[in-house]
């Protein structure tokens, strides 16, 4: 387990025996432990092992809170709430019943993985309606010895929540600020499907910006203490490779040379080259574990189709 100045702490679970990809904020109060982002249950070792190391374990977990649900987000939380009743919950309300029931949600996550969805993330269990709690965005939550104030960033996911801690000026921003993995300074929009929403992303960002943080902390992976260079960076790489999609969406389709596949493959080229010159190959393959590049391409090219 790791700690800032600000007094917070966090554990790299290792996922898939791999540090520095997905990071867990480790909040401690008098009432107990509050988590966010608690990874998927394939790494639950490495969560368990991260608290052990801190002096604490799961059983002493009173909270977890969601940026969003996807599953190397969310995923091991209805594990541990199974193994520990009364933990409570937050997550926006466009994902909760998804926690409940998670079946749509799984659908949504095999069309994208397929049959590597076991070894990807583990099982993912649903979350008992009683344990969880809605947000909307403009609460106040008291957890883990901290005030946090909530706000609804959409852009990457619907559903996508921010938290800030003003007494430490810390913003816990999933992956709406992007993902960067030291020793990289490289923040890379992460574009899944279904709900990718550029406009969006760019306003989240500003409700980040309003809070003056000092300090951002990313599930992927860890804190950062440039918030203005960073952000920054993020949006304008967000805006290159949308251009990029978008170009590659308008190609016209009786081109020979021009299918779905090849748009792809052309996608993804243009994204290595955003990070070539920038990082070495084992970080390249980091940032492939923390966001699958062919997905960044599904997310924008879906987002360019459905507007008008």
């Amino acid at each position: 387990m790791q700690t800032l100045a600000s007094g917070f702490r966090f554990v790299d679970v290792r996922y898939r025996g791999t540090p520095g990809i997905i990071a867990t904020a480790v909040l401690q109060g008098a009432s107990g432990v509050a988590l966010v982002d608690p990874g998927p249950s394939v790494a639950l070792g490495g969560l368990r092992a991260g608290l052990e190391g801190g002096g604490m374990g799961a059983g002493d977990v009173e909270a977890i809170l969601l940026t969003h649900i996807h599953l190397d987000h969310a995923g091991a939380t209805g594990t541990l709430v199974r193994e520990n009743p009364h933990i409570r919950v937050f997550v926006h309300e466009r994902g909760a019943k998804h926690l409940v029931d998670p079946t749509r949600l799984l659908e949504s996550a095999r069309r994208l993985y397929g049959d590597q969805m076991d070894a990807l993330w583990g099982a993912v269990e649903a979350v008992p309606q009683a344990s969880v709690t809605s947000l909307e965005g403009g609460e106040t939550l008291a957890v883990g010895g901290r005030e946090l104030r909530v706000a609804h960033t959409p852009g990457h996911a619907s559903h996508h929540v921010s938290y800030y801690d003003a007494a430490s000026r810390v913003a816990l921003v999933g992956d709406v600020a992007g993902v960067r993995l030291p020793p990289s300074s490289v923040a890379l929009p992460p574009t899944p499907p279904p709900d990718v929403d550029v406009e969006a992303w760019h306003e989240s960002v500003a409700r980040i910006r309003a809070w003056q943080p000092d300090t951002l902390f990313l599930t992927h992976f860890g804190p950062f203490t440039t918030p203005g260079p960073h952000l920054a960076d993020l949006l304008d790489r967000l805006e290159r490779l949308a251009d990029v999609a978008r170009r590659l969406v308008a190609e016209p389709t009786e081109a020979a040379d021009t299918t779905d596949a090849t748009r792809q493959e052309r996608f993804v080229t243009e994204l290595r080259r955003e990070l070539w010159g920038h990082v070495d190959e084992a970080t390249l393959t980091r940032y492939t574990l923390a966001v699958p590049f062919e997905h960044c391409w599904l997310g924008l090219a879906r987002y360019w189709k459905k507007r008008p």
